[in-house]
């Protein structure tokens, strides 16, 4: 049986004091304005760059909040498993606030994306499998040495840092004068996505974009509660989590307006998007959400006012402008 549903686990006051302590930790990511005919989209867009964050993503955003709300940190420093995007952020929080990282990496997590995460100092432990297999792995060291787990998604603090992404675009929107009715996200696990969704609380559309072949927010909508689903695809190094996370759903099922999907060849259509028309270096689960306007896959309605998130850069560049 679907389990009912219960109050979202992350509130708009949480995301609030989530912004407090990150001053300073994180950047402000800019917002551009694409005209429909620069993209060959179907409406005018504003483009949120989370892509420019620390470490090429949204990550450090979560990470950052989680590590500065837990109080003191064991001597074991931070441990986290990531597909490379959330090991890089970990990485990087460990770094600027002193601590020991150590990260579990999946084999299927391309290679660049641990050289990143080592050159930031973090010990990095490769996995055989896909990401499930390295959370694991982490969770076992986080029981034999006490290290403070920094998941990627599946907790309060880390989806209230991510939702600060929708905090400050909404501020942005606001200083220019400007209003918005739907802000599309790419989605893996459900963090980022739960994140602006429970900013929101219903006061805008948020629309959630995964691939075809991994999409656990979609099978958890359609099963009622979250149900585990296969994963592959090119995006599956940053979005592909095998069950959406608990947290997220209890914000999903009230908040997120639609889940959509695209394939592949979408996804690397938008990459190269970006990169021909903006000379933006986008992976491909960066430029998800932009692919489902691209494609069709969604169809927005007359006067849709759009903000698309492009939330990640780290790949080998080779591999979009090629």
């Amino acid at each position: 049986m679907p389990t009912p549903a219960i109050a979202p686990a992350v509130t708009p006051a949480a995301i609030d004091s989530a912004a407090v302590r990150l001053a300073g930790h994180i950047r402000v990511t800019p917002l551009l304005d694409i005209a429909a005919s620069e993209l060959g989209l179907p409406v005018d867009v504003v483009l949120k760059l989370e892509l420019l964050q620390h470490v090429g993503s949204f990550k450090p955003r979560g990470a950052f909040n989680r590590v500065l709300a837990a109080g003191p940190i064991p001597d074991a420093g931070l441990v986290a498993a990531s597909g490379g995007n959330h090991g890089a952020a970990v990485a990087f929080v460990a770094r600027s606030l002193g601590h020991r990282a150590e990260v579990f990496v999946p084999s299927s997590s391309p290679a660049m994306k641990r050289d990143r995460i080592a050159s930031l100092g973090a010990t990095v432990h490769v996995v055989e499998g896909l990401y499930d297999d390295a959370q694991a792995a982490a969770s076992a060291h986080q029981l034999n040495t006490g290290a403070l787990a920094v998941h990627p998604y599946d907790h309060p603090d880390v989806v209230a840092g991510q939702g600060t992404v929708a905090r400050e675009l909404e501020l942005q929107m606001a200083a220019r004068g400007s209003e918005f009715d739907t802000v599309l996200v790419a989605s893996g696990g459900g963090g980022f996505t739960a994140g602006q969704a429970a900013w929101f609380a219903g006061r805008k559309r948020v629309v959630a974009v995964e691939p075809e072949t991994s999409q656990c927010l979609r099978a958890a909508r359609s099963a009622g509660e979250p149900v585990d689903v296969s994963v592959s695809g090119v995006a599956a190094d940053s979005l592909g989590a095998k069950k959406l996370g608990s947290v997220a759903w209890t914000i999903v099922e009230h908040f997120v307006a639609d889940a959509i999907t695209v394939s592949d060849d979408d996804i690397r259509a938008a990459q190269r998007l970006l990169w021909d028309r903006l000379r933006l270096v986008a992976e491909p689960g960066g430029a998800t959400a932009l692919a489902a306007l691209h494609s069709g896959a969604y169809i927005p309605s007359p006067g849709e006012r759009i903000v698309v998130v492009v939330c990640g850069s780290n790949c080998d560049p080779t591999t979009v402008v090629a």
